[in-house]
């Protein structure tokens, strides 16, 4: 892999338009750290807030020029579209309930699209975008950040290279505690932090907000999908209008089992994100809180701790760690691992050239719908006492 891609393909870094993520946003911090890690996207233009003010302020803030701070993304895409110089591509960072809108926008204006999850809110609308990316031959990267860890990538390529043998069991986890007060049930009164609103957030807080995130680790390790699901979805905090707890069974294909559970209601705890994958030569365990680690524990042999850079690193993790061995990456490098495959698919379709195949491995509108999906067919699950449901 060249030093920048991206250059080597355009002769020039791609050029962004921010859609979210003004002041006081984390994510949109997370984004825009990500998009310039790797040198491979310029920053040109932005809608940051809903409040043209603070937008307008923000715009200055990043150094962008007044006439390409916007307050409408229709308006922005339309003037970018229209500018020799334009953004090409659109990253959205923005309560769940626009982001089919401002990714639909984008697309129809011909910007390649770089989303957070969930990708929409609901299914329909998942299949409308999958439809327009299909149509449009554009690039559409949803950004499951945990995939673009090294050691997460490290499992998915020994899954794939069969150092597992055959997969027959998973489990996923994804808790926190963040949510764990019960002094603190959701507002009964008066506005809501838009998490805490159905209508922006999507039928089920927990389940959007982490739950995609489990759903989709195990389909990028295992290479499987979910063909069953027996759930129960609620609320274990007293009085809380909003779900923080969804657990299921799983049956997935070739007669794989597993169990998946997540939470924000677990007292005490952080961000523990947690898969194992067991198959018949041995299994994989990885932990969030400490990513630079994979354990990979034969069936015929003793335990094996793979870290990047080490040995047994496989090419797909190889190239997502950035220092050399025994130095950790995490949560914004995974981030930029996305952002950076990305710039490298887009650059290679802008220029007529095929991408680096190790590159293509972000997840995709597909990956978005089948989320979204995921996410629906739990509580269909739910609703039904539990009842196995298909996916």
């Amino acid at each position: 892999m060249s030093l920048n891609p991206v250059i080597s393909m355009l002769g020039r870094r791609l050029r962004l338009a921010l859609v979210g993520g003004g002041p006081g946003s984390f994510i949109g911090a997370m984004h825009r750290q990500a998009a310039r890690l790797d040198d491979r996207y310029e920053v040109v233009s932005a809608v940051l807030s809903s409040d043209p003010e603070k937008s307008m302020s923000a715009g200055r803030e990043l150094g962008l020029s007044e006439d390409r701070i916007h307050t409408d993304v229709a308006e922005m895409c339309a003037a970018e579209a229209a500018r020799e110089d334009g953004a090409e591509v659109a990253a959205i960072m923005t309560p769940n309930d626009s982001h089919f809108p401002f990714a639909k926008t984008a697309l129809e204006h011909g910007l390649d699209v770089i989303c957070d999850k969930p990708m929409t809110n609901t299914v329909a609308e998942a299949e409308a975008l999958v439809r327009l990316v299909q149509d449009t031959g554009l690039v559409f990267c949803l950004t499951h950040n945990y995939t673009g860890y090294p050691m997460v990538r490290q499992a998915r390529a020994m899954v794939a290279d069969g150092q597992l043998g055959e997969i027959r069991l998973v489990q996923v986890e994804y808790v926190q505690g963040g949510k764990a007060r019960e002094d603190d049930p959701d507002p009964a009164d008066g506005p809501v932090p838009w998490r805490f609103d159905p209508a922006k957030s999507g039928p089920s807080l927990v389940l959007g907000d982490i739950g995609s995130h489990a759903h989709n680790l195990v389909r990028f390790i295992t290479g499987l999908e979910v063909t069953e699901v027996a759930a129960e979805v609620g609320a274990v905090v007293p009085h809380r209008r909003v779900h923080d707890f969804a657990g299921a069974l799983l049956r997935l294909e070739h007669g794989v089992r597993g169990c998946f559970w997540v939470t924000q209601a677990a007292a005490g705890v952080e961000n523990c994100l947690r898969i194992r994958v067991s198959g018949t030569r041995g299994s994989l365990e990885w932990m969030q809180e400490h990513p630079q680690v994979l354990h990979f524990k034969p069936l015929d042999g003793p335990a094996q701790t793979r870290t990047p850079n080490g040995p047994g690193t496989l090419p797909l993790a190889a190239r997502s760690s950035r220092i050399v061995a025994g130095h950790p990456e995490g949560f914004p490098e995974g981030f930029a691992n996305l952002y950076s495959d990305a710039a490298e698919a887009i650059a290679a379709r802008r220029a007529g050239r095929t991408a680096e195949p190790l590159a293509l491995h972000f997840p995709t509108a597909a990956d978005g719908l089948l989320g979204v999906r995921f996410i629906e067919r739990v509580l269909a699950s739910s609703s039904g006492n539990g009842a196995w449901t298909a996916c």
